[in-house]
This record gives structure tokens, sequence and C-alpha cells, in this order.
């Protein structure tokens, strides 16, 4: 992880999370103390990993951390009494949240973060299989336009401006796209 955020309002807690990041070697570490605080920063910067370090003084952190994993692609982790982490768990779950209680386990704080690491590498290969699947299918909205205006103004078939698309992009040496645009530029205009 190269950058995490600590949100923590006690500061033995802090300086403790801290040292266990520097260990784990997070290049940069922010640290907050408070919710509102969390939230604003991470409008503007982009985590890795954010520990939220309950209970905080402005808001058990439960919902902060629901709105980090709506809003951001960050590996998120709570620390939580051991005596409530069934019921923050049973609230936080199926974001995505990880949980790991108080009294701190160094063994197992270093293996969450390790899994949070792994979720968060299988996220933004999601987030990015999602940008090339919605580029794909603009590609084929805007094709399918340009073959709607073929077979409007040029009275072809739909296999016929297909081929035509087709045929202009390889004696172009153009993407099929770009042969769209042409069209689309020719005739809608």
């Amino acid at each position: 992880m190269s950058n995490a955020l600590l949100v923590s309002s006690n500061d033995k807690g802090t300086d403790m999370l801290v040292q266990l990041l520097k260990a784990e070697e997070a290049p940069k570490i922010s640290t907050v103390s408070n919710g509102a605080e969390a939230r604003r920063i991470i409008i503007s910067n982009e985590y890795d990993l954010i520990i939220i370090n309950t209970p905080l003084i402005d808001e058990f952190g439960h919902e902060l951390a629901i709105k980090i994993t709506d809003q951001t692609t960050s590996a998120v982790v709570m620390i939580v009494k051991s005596e409530i982490c069934e019921q923050v768990m049973a609230k936080v779950e199926d974001y995505g949240v990880l949980l790991v209680t108080k009294p701190l386990n160094k063994m197992m704080f270093y293996q969450t973060l390790k899994l949070a690491n792994a979720t968060r590498k299988r996220i933004l290969g999601f987030k990015s299989e999602n940008v090339r699947l919605a580029q794909k299918i603009d590609e084929i909205r805007l094709i399918d336009r340009a073959k709607c205006v073929l077979i409007q103004y040029l009275n072809l078939t739909e296999q016929q401006a297909h081929r035509h698309i087709e045929k202009q992009a390889m004696d172009m040496r153009v993407t099929r796209t770009e042969v769209a645009q042409g069209i689309l530029k020719t005739y809608e205009t």
C-alpha cells in the first residue's frame, strides 16, 4: 500500500497504528481525528487504505466506512472492540469493510492489511474492466448509429452498411469507430 489514511480520535491508538503501518512500509500516512475531517480529505485525495479506529469523537465510524466504500476504491479496515464486533460486522460486511478487534493482535492486523490490499487490487481490476466495457458499448452504439445513417441516406441494408464500414476501415487503415465518426459528420451536419 503506497498511501494510507488513519482516522482515529485516540492519540495513543494513532501513534501505535502509525508505527504498525510504518513497519508495513506504507510510505505516506495521513492522520485525521474525526469523521468530518475524513470526509473532507477523501474528496480531494486518493488512498489505498483507510483505517478507522472506532469510536470517533463525532460518530462511531461505521457510516464513514460505508460512505468511503461507496465513493472510493480504497480498502477500508475498522478497528472495533471485540464485544461489539458482531453488531458492527452486521452493518458493514456487505460493503466489503474488514474488521479487526481490540485489543489489537499484530499478526491479525498485518494479515488483514494483506487481505485489504488484495481486495483493493481486485476492485481496481473490476473497475478497469468496467471502463473498458463501457468504452466498447459506446463504440458499438456509434457504429450502429453510422449504420442507421447509411441505411437512411444510401438505402443500404444493415448487412451492406456493416460491410461498407468494415471495408472503409480496412482500406483507410483506421478503426471502425473512426469510419463511423466520419460517416456521422458527413451525413448528420
